[in-house]
């Protein structure tokens, strides 16, 4: 978090968090949450915007 919100870095995944899976869930329709290795595959269509990516995923959960 530290490097998107205070760094400003446009490319960052965080794959652990959970919002960001959560909302990978909620927007691909997924049955479960996805892991690791999945955030990363999904993510790589998000470059190198991946934090604003992230953005959007954490406001469509709330």
């Amino acid at each position: 978090m530290l490097l998107m919100f205070r760094l400003h870095r446009l490319d960052v995944l965080p794959v652990d968090d959970l919002g960001i899976r959560a909302g990978i869930r909620r927007v691909y329709s997924l049955a479960e949450l996805p892991n690791k290795k999945t955030v990363e595959d999904l993510g790589q269509m998000w470059k190198p915007y991946r934090s604003i990516a992230c953005w959007y995923l954490w406001q469509g959960l709330g």
